[in-house]
């Protein structure tokens, strides 16, 4: 959320005759971030984000501290501990693909048993989904408190917002039912195996008979079952009841930051353990700024004191080295070891806490802990829902990657503009302001391709209107951008202002459209326009109406060149507990906002991206672009994230990488964090550094906060403006690489920009390396430079791999696997980067002002050649912008270098090869070939040849062209 900063302010206490929020402040000069900043309405205080709203610790949530304290138990019991879960023998099934049984929980005072329904299903892609829910509150067999109309059963809906696909079982499996235990095998391979042991009740999860993955083996599971609350007030004549056996104090009301959550279900929440038995590092469950490997959370060296949370939020100028929550939330884990990666996703859209523990285990009492395997203890808890948890045994790391995003989709293929650079602040001011910066990108020579509007351009905070004092003439406006293929972003968030004479809410109310409180009344909170309601996206007539508000007819001012940017959507509100919505609010259905919200912003999303596809004529649809700050898995099919409100300091700028690994290796590699940082003013190393860095986010975006000065690239200080304008012209020449590998990211799952251990899943010393990473398949490898007053970078380079590496500018060859080499990196001169031997990349070299000015240009082919004088690598075109590569209307070449050509030319001449390597055989295929068919290679870059052919030509072999040296 943005906020004043770089002065004090002050609250002072008035009262307004309109009865709305004010930021009541004075300026005391420049100085350190606000101390005080204060929300009034009438006297009364709604929202202090430096009180009591702060985000949640641990020790602050009711169910956090409950699930914790009942694995504390479990552990300080030992032996003795046995856990109340068990499976009933007699009710498993294992039939069609799937195991079904019931799970029965004791309870101590001697009543019946809970039952626990269970389905584990076994699927085609060899994961396997481990469902638990609860009987009564699935059949509606409950009491819900304060007359409460919220749905009674556990929420079961998250799947139709997140799952596309990937669901087919698998009707091979086989199980088998003994003494104690059922056994199941199944996989692609039939290596797989689960085994479920019924009392007490835990699965083991097998790879080659080999334990990767253990479900309850520390006996932590736990659901908080449906109970009546028992009135513990003596009733006239009556006895006193006795003392609870457990602490309830955070059972059936929780109060926080002022508000009262009256939890109308009761506890409800549901932990279990997950351990990795010989894994090390475990990664993901995005989104932290934390280190890439991540940190334990119960003791041990550098340990956090924290669990790692879920639960998207509005966090002001957030901290780094930090397991608190941010904005978004995917909670897939993978865990690593060599050769081996595995990895589980838990589908539930609740608030969520995960502790990491790690233990070391030695073969013999005697070797002093040498020799001996980590475990990776993990426990999971969220507040409500169901278990419901997706298990990938691997063993490669894209084993894991392609089936989750089978099942949650595939990253979105976005429109090529989308790749180039954005320049974005809080706010330009007019439209005229927008032109100026338009052409003064023109007058330096650098290249971008989208300005961004933030919500200053409405009139009022009024989403869908312009303000006609600073904008009068928007399509003015953005016919200069088109005249260079520029594109314009504006910001529509979910809140909707309250006010009178303002179509878009009086619609919002008449048909019902928000999100109600508790008492089912439409829900009224307070952000940016003041009083607000917010749209209800799980609602199907909200998204009809959503979509029909982004018609051109209806947002007078837009044209097929404005994009979307949905912000605060985690909801942010400011006067609710953690500046977000209460958790008893309804959404459509009468579910509460706690089964729903991280899910949330992803709905939100869905409708903004809906509706950018309806504004269009469906015969030439093109692909929408929509940057979100919140997120759920999922969200990756829809376009963008950033990181959210940073700040301009080195700290930041060094948590951006880690970030954005573990963005992709969670499958939404469309990713970046705001170049320069929000928050502050960089000095002129930092944001030189930044833009060098951005140039290889995936989402690479400049932004600013209000009170920043302006920073778009032509005003940095003499003598810095070139080395921007470098790292800008690098992103553009490499944006045939770059869109070849968000294609691979759209068709195979596999990251954009990859850490080491994902490409070199051998080399232990790289699995913890989060400061350097691959852009896709092209071979090349980055290393920023991320600290102050640094001129040089110490690069890794991997165990296993033999190949030579190429300084990408210099052509340097590094060689030595598992050594690290030393590389100038001078603050004027160029980003540290090195291209693997093996690899060919295709580039354009070209400077032109945006992407679209591109299009036609021919390509150079760079080829880093390996120990064998060979290299591959492939390029992918289509009309960056439509959905016809769906129809064919694409170009995809595979190019191989070798050595020896296999019709018999002399073995001294390298062959270059380039076939077809997918195809479409359809009338637009070769429409689009035919269109590009004057876009040729013009030149070809070979690195590392032997001395001994120098001089010597190259033969090149090319579909339906026949032979060229």
């Amino acid at each position: 959320m943005k906020r004043q900063a770089g002065y004090f302010i002050v609250p002072v206490l008035v009262c307004f005759e309109d009865n709305s929020p004010r930021l009541l402040q004075t300026r005391n000069g420049i100085g350190e971030p606000p101390e005080q900043l204060l929300y009034l309405r009438n006297g009364e205080l709604l929202y202090d984000p430096n009180g009591s709203n702060e985000p949640h610790l641990a020790s602050r949530s009711g169910f956090c501290t409950r699930n914790r304290a009942y694995a504390d138990k479990a552990t300080a019991s030992g032996s003795s501990w046995t856990p109340p879960y068990n499976l009933d023998p007699k009710s498993i099934s294992v039939k069609d693909g799937q195991l079904t049984g019931v799970v029965l929980k004791t309870i101590e005072n001697g009543a019946e048993p809970v039952r626990l329904p269970l389905i584990i299903h076994f699927l085609e892609s060899g994961v396997a989904r481990v469902t638990l829910d609860e009987e009564k509150r699935q059949k509606g067999d409950i009491e819900l408190r304060h007359g409460s109309p919220a749905r009674k059963e556990r929420y079961n809906g998250v799947q139709d917002w997140v799952i596309v696909g990937g669901l087919t079982v698998d009707q091979k499996v086989s199980g088998m039912t003994g003494k104690g235990e059922t056994i199941v095998q199944y996989g692609p391979k039939n290596n797989f195996k689960a085994v479920i042991k019924h009392a007490p009740f835990s699965i083991d999860f097998l790879r080659d008979d080999e334990t990767q993955v253990k479900f309850n083996a520390k006996g932590w599971l736990s659901m908080e079952h449906w109970r009546p609350k028992i009135d513990r007030e003596p009733k006239e004549g009556e006895p006193t009841p006795p003392e609870p056996k457990e602490d309830e104090s955070t059972w059936w009301e929780e109060s926080f930051g002022g508000n009262t959550d009256t939890k109308p279900k009761g506890p409800e929440s549901i932990g279990l353990d997950i351990v990795f038995p010989g894994y090390e590092h475990v990664y993901g469950i995005p989104e932290h700024a934390g280190p890439l490997s991540l940190k334990e959370t119960r003791g041990g060296s550098g340990a956090y004191d924290q669990p790692y949370r879920l639960y998207n939020s509005d966090v002001f100028e957030y901290e780094v080295d930090t397991p608190m929550t941010l904005y978004g939330a995917i909670p897939l884990m993978q865990a690593h070891r060599k050769d081996s990666t595995v990895g589980v996703f838990w589908l539930n859209a609740a608030e969520m806490w995960i502790d990491i523990v790690k233990s070391k285990t030695s073969s013999n009492p005697l070797s002093l802990g040498i020799g001996g395997t980590t475990d990776t203890q993990t426990h999971w808890f969220a507040e409500s829902g169901l278990l419901d948890v997706f298990v990938f045994l691997g063993p490669r790391p894209k084993d894991i990657i392609q089936p989750y995003n089978e099942l949650t989709g595939y990253s979105q293929l976005p429109q090529h503009f989308a790749l180039g650079f954005h320049q974005c602040r809080w706010n330009y001011v007019t439209d005229e302001d927008v032109k100026d910066v338009d052409r003064k990108f023109d007058k330096h020579n650098i290249p971008y391709d989208v300005i961004w509007l933030d919500i200053e351009y409405t009139e009022g905070k009024k989403y869908f209107t312009w303000d006609k004092d600073n904008f009068p003439n928007p399509i003015d406006m953005q016919k200069q951008l088109d005249s260079h293929g520029r594109k314009l972003v504006i910001i529509v968030d979910p809140h909707i202002k309250n006010e009178g004479n303002y179509p878009v809410v009086d619609q919002l109310k008449s048909q019902n459209l928000g999100i109600h409180n508790k008492e089912s009344n439409i829900f009224e909170g307070w952000c940016w326009p003041g009083s607000s309601y917010w749209i209800d996206a799980f609602n199907p007539s909200a998204l009809k109406w959503w979509k029909n508000l982004f018609a051109y007819a209806n947002f007078a001012g837009t044209t097929p060149s404005t994009f979307l940017w949905n912000d605060m959507n985690e909801p942010s509100v400011f006067n609710g507990p953690e500046t977000t919505m209460p958790k008893d609010n309804l959404h459509f259905g009468n579910w509460e906002h706690r089964d729903v919200h991280n899910v949330n912003g992803l709905t939100f999303v869905n409708a903004t991206y809906e509706a950018l596809l309806a504004r269009e004529d469906p015969k030439n649809a093109r692909r929408p672009f929509v940057l979100t700050r919140s997120f759920y898995a999922g969200s990756q099919r829809q376009g963008a994230m950033w990181t959210g409100d940073n700040l301009a300091s080195w700290d930041h700028l060094e948590a951006s990488i880690p970030m954005i690994l573990n963005q992709n290796i969670a499958g939404f590699s469309f990713s970046g964090a705001d170049v320069g940082g929000f928050f502050g003013n960089p000095s002129k190393e930092l944001q030189t550094r930044w833009f060098q860095a951005g140039a290889f986010y995936p989402f690479f975006r400049a932004h600013a906060h209000i009170d920043s000065r302006r920073r778009e690239p032509y005003l940095a200080a003499s003598g810095f403006v070139e080395p921007i304008t470098q790292a800008l012209r690098l992103r553009y020449s490499l944006l045939p690489a770059w869109y070849t590998a968000f294609h691979t990211a759209h068709t195979t799952g596999e990251p954009v920009t990859r850490p080491m251990w994902y490409v070199h899943p051998s080399d232990e010393a790289g699995f913890a390396l989060d400061d350097q990473f691959y852009v896709g398949d092209t071979g090349l490898l980055v290393k920023p430079v991320l600290k102050e007053g640094v001129t040089s970078v110490d690069l890794y380079l991997p165990t296993d791999s033999t190949a030579a590496y190429y300084d990408y500018f210099s052509f340097e060859k590094y060689t030595g696997a598992g050594k690290t080499v030393h590389i100038d990196a001078p603050l004027m001169g160029k980003t540290p980067v090195l291209m693997r031997g093996g690899n060919i990349l295709a580039r354009k070299e070209r400077p032109r002002k945006s992407s679209a000015l591109m299009r036609w240009d021919p390509y150079t082919l760079v080829i880093a050649l390996d120990n064998n004088n060979a290299a591959e690598g492939e390029l992918y075109i289509d009309d960056g912008e439509s959905f016809e590569f769906q129809k064919g209307a694409y170009i995809h070449r595979r190019f191989r270098m070798e050595s020896i050509d296999p019709h018999g030319f002399p073995t001294s001449a390298l062959v270059l090869t380039s076939e077809v390597h997918t195809s479409q055989d359809t009338k637009e295929a070769k429409a689009f070939g035919n269109s590009m068919k004057d876009v040729r290679v013009e030149k070809i870059v070979v690195i590392g040849v032997p001395k001994e052919w120098e001089r010597k030509g190259v033969l090149v072999k090319e579909d339906g062209v026949g032979d060229r040296k």
